[in-house]
């Protein structure tokens, strides 16, 4: 090249890739102990590539289908995720992971993510603020992280409160992560002294869950005392 007048001196090569505004969009909302999350887990990266194939580009199902097709395809149906397992094994982890993915993959990603018991507390009618509003918000959002599932204390409430949120999910096949740290059923080889999520939740919400989510098994100690 230097034969040629190109001087590389001149020109210096960028060390650092584009940014990508869609995951430093993300980055200021995500948590952060998980702003360096990366989906390693097998099942959820595979998951991560299904729901980036299915997004569509912007207006697809609208009156003029090819106004808008230029701009970022955006996160649309697709199935849903499980992640189980014993305290501290990762599963919050991967799935900001997958967030962080789905974003850098160049998918548009409305999300939301909170725990059950921040639900909850957000749900409690309260002066001036509209429980349907926020419910109805919530629900409707592409794509959802609803974190630590069976954690709170649970009432009828909670559980309609659940049904609702899942149910309309599971009809319209939204992408919804869910965590638990409770095994879904009880098997022979459950302590019978600990509780599982159908206790926590009932059928009717597991059956949902059942039928929406690949559940995806974490194994291991807790890494969050491995890290002291």
């Amino acid at each position: 090249m230097a034969e040629r007048g190109i001087g590389l001196a001149e020109r210096p090569l960028p060390d650092t890739p584009q940014p990508i505004p869609a995951l430093e969009a993300a980055q200021l909302r995500i948590p952060f102990a998980y702003r360096d999350a990366v989906a390693e887990h097998p099942d959820v990266a595979a998951w991560v590539r299904t729901i980036a194939d299915a997004a569509v580009a912007p207006n697809a199902d609208g009156l003029h289908p090819h106004y808008g097709n230029t701009g970022r395809r955006r996160v649309a149906h697709g199935p849903s995720l499980l992640l189980w397992g014993n305290t501290g094994t990762g599963k919050t982890h991967q799935a900001y992971g997958a967030i962080r993915a789905l974003t850098a993959a160049g998918c548009g990603v409305l999300w939301h993510a909170t725990t059950a018991a921040d639900l909850y507390a957000e749900m409690r009618p309260r002066a001036g603020v509209d429980p349907e509003f926020m419910l109805r918000r919530i629900v409707r959002v592409p794509l959802l992280l609803l974190d630590d599932v069976g954690a709170a204390k649970g009432s009828e409430w909670t559980e309609e409160l659940n049904f609702r949120l899942l149910n309309w999910r599971a009809q319209n096949r939204l992408p919804t992560i869910v965590t638990t740290n409770l095994p879904p059923v009880r098997t022979q080889d459950t302590d019978p002294r600990k509780p599982v999520l159908r206790d926590k939740v009932g059928d009717r919400v597991l059956s949902r869950l059942s039928g929406m989510c690949t559940p995806v098994h974490f194994t291991g100690p807790d890494r969050r005392f491995q890290r002291r």
